[in-house]
């Protein structure tokens, strides 16, 4: 199949595409920056999802929506307009089969900065949306969810061990996933899965879940 990974220059943007090449599929990445993806069935365009013109990409049958920034000043037009701008040109037709978005735990926490919060809190509503638009054709449309992950937009607190062991206090399975991980996730729901679709699946530890019972 193609797919088409945005924000695939590092992070789990990088490990989605790498990810799908190693399964056999052709990969197309978008990003602000280049690659150094270097493999025979991966194809890269530099280009801002929020405001460049978007590149002719034909016959996509997978797209993930993983651009994204964080506390920038263009959450919501990166995040939430930009992956709205990428999936009206190249996931809502007739022909493609999923769609997965990468949100945030916090679209459902709220913890986390405001305008990141109502960034992802839209991308999910945005999903379920596109959901019911592509299901005339069989397609699905979800989103995922995860907490921390292992990446370097989140140095700043793996690498402060104050920082770290407040997160961990947090946190029931005292871990973040790693790029990887979630990675394995965006395959599942996109190639594994043929039923669900407008469901938003959380992966964070079970941080969201924890509760401080005072007796």
């Amino acid at each position: 199949m193609k797919v088409l990974v945005t924000g695939s220059s590092n992070g789990i943007g990088k490990a989605v595409a790498q990810k799908f090449l190693s399964c056999g599929h052709d990969v197309v990445g978008l990003d602000v920056l280049p690659a150094d993806i270097r493999h025979a069935r991966y194809m890269h365009f530099v280009a801002d999802v929020a405001c460049d013109k978007l590149p002719q990409i034909d016959n996509v049958d997978v797209l993930v929506n993983n651009a994204g920034v964080q506390n920038s000043g263009r959450d919501i037009d990166v995040n939430l307009k930009g992956a709205m701008r990428i999936t009206e040109q190249y996931g809502v037709r007739k022909g493609i089969k999923s769609i997965v978005f990468v949100a945030s735990a916090s679209a459902t926490t709220g913890s986390e900065f405001p305008e990141y919060v109502a960034s992802k809190g839209g991308v999910v509503s945005y999903m379920k949306n596109v959901a019911l638009r592509v299901a005339p054709w069989g397609a699905t449309s979800n989103s995922i969810s995860p907490g921390g992950v292992t990446t370097p937009l989140n140095a700043h607190v793996m690498n402060e061990p104050r920082l770290w062991q407040q997160i961990m206090e947090e946190t029931p399975l005292k871990k973040w996933a790693s790029a990887e991980e979630i990675a394995e996730w965006v395959y599942f729901v996109a190639v594994v899965n043929k039923s669900m679709t407008a469901q938003d699946i959380v992966i964070d530890n079970g941080e969201s879940a924890r509760a401080n019972f005072v007796w």
